[in-house]
């Protein structure tokens, strides 16, 4: 009888995970178009949580209450964030009127990895542990435009109005990472690296300078540029430096004039967002090229000692790997929030057609969190 009303429990959670995911897959929210599923998740809130904060499309669900004006006393219970975001890419050609869907004990639906499941999991975990079972007050940041330009994400503006989240010692993003620990992550920078030249006949090309032929010299230098590995708290992470567009030319019988690269350094948690930047600018410009730098995200160091992490490391078993992408892990190290990556999505699903989420790993993740959060 103990066993089968054990299962039974099992079984409830894993329909209640399944569910509220496909629910939130149901209400498509590519990047820009999040305000009805923010509607949505704001009705679920006001009826689980003494305070909801709405900014734009983004909500900051106090479980326990924010924090007062004064400092917190000593021996008071620490503040965690679960975070995440309610945007998706663009949704696919393929998938479109197709989801959601369960195939083979997976949920398939644009964001069902990339992370409406780890949404699923911080609102089930708000609505399941009181207070009196956690050891610690509990607050959800669910924020949009995640997925497009590092200045256009709502993150950054909910922090900025409502500054008392910085009294958070720690958060944990529930991005993709199949159930592993990553901590820290790489910054990203990108470029637009432009070459001038001058026109003339391609029958004649002395008569003139070709600025694809200018901007060829840096891209054998990046095709022969090793990979640099830099350490944060024992990790290593890989930095690299990508052409990711390239545009030139005017006719197929004329030298080209210009020729723009677009460049995508992913820098290591070894330096600075300002110096990544001075090195790349210097970079274009050693081979004759403007540097126009127009996305800019910092990187976020591993917080591999911080107790937070350990004491997850400890509960929930689980490995710890760098994150070799980025993530708002780093946003919220610059506003004083020491934060990782913990989620069920599985990476190599995130942007895919077809994206799909195990449900198993869905209700892993909620068991792994709900033995870190519980007080014994």
């Amino acid at each position: 009888m103990v066993a089968g009303s054990r299962q039974g429990r099992e079984v409830n959670l894993r329909d209640a995970l399944a569910a509220r995911t496909e629910a939130l897959c149901a209400v498509a929210s590519p990047i820009g178009e999040e305000r009805v599923l923010c509607d949505e998740v704001e009705r679920w809130a006001r009826g689980h949580a003494p305070v909801v904060w709405r900014v734009e499309n983004s909500l900051v669900v106090w479980l326990d209450g924010p924090p007062g004006d004064a400092p917190p006393a000593p021996g008071a219970p620490p503040l965690l964030a679960l975070c995440g975001h309610l945007d998706t890419v663009p949704i696919h050609a393929d998938d479109l009127g197709r989801f959601p869907r369960r195939e083979g004990g997976r949920i398939v639906a644009p964001g069902a990895s990339d992370m409406k499941s780890g949404v699923a999991v911080a609102m089930e975990l708000a609505a399941r542990l009181p207070r009196a079972e956690r050891f610690c007050d509990l607050v959800l940041v669910l924020y949009s435009r995640e997925e497009g330009p590092f200045v256009e994400n709502e993150l950054g503006e909910v922090l900025r109005r409502h500054p008392v989240l910085t009294c958070a010692s720690f958060a944990f993003c529930l991005e993709p990472t199949d159930n592993t620990l990553q901590l820290g992550c790489v910054g990203s920078i990108h470029a637009t690296a432009t070459f001038r030249g001058r026109a003339a006949h391609s029958a004649r090309p002395w008569q003139g300078e070709n600025a694809v032929h200018k901007a060829g010299a840096l891209l054998a230098h990046l095709a022969s540029l090793p990979v640099r590995e830099a350490q944060s708290a024992s990790l290593s992470y890989q930095e690299v430096i990508s052409a990711t567009r390239i545009e030139g030319g005017r006719a197929r019988n004329v030298v080209p004039d210009r020729c723009t690269l677009n460049l995508n350094f992913r820098f290591a948690p070894d330096k600075t967002l300002e110096g990544a930047a001075a090195e790349l600018s210097a970079l274009v410009a050693r081979f004759g090229g403007e540097a126009e730098l127009t996305d800019l995200s910092p990187a976020c160091p591993a917080f591999a000692d911080h107790p937070m992490v350990l004491r997850l490391v400890e509960r929930a078993r689980v490995a710890a790997e760098p994150k070799q992408a980025w993530t708002d892990v780093a946003r919220l190290a610059v506003a004083g929030i020491p934060a990782a990556n913990f989620g069920p999505g599985a990476t190599a699903q995130a942007h895919q057609v077809g994206e799909s989420v195990e449900i198993a790993s869905i209700e892993r993740c909620y068991r792994m969190l709900e033995a870190f959060l519980r007080v014994r």
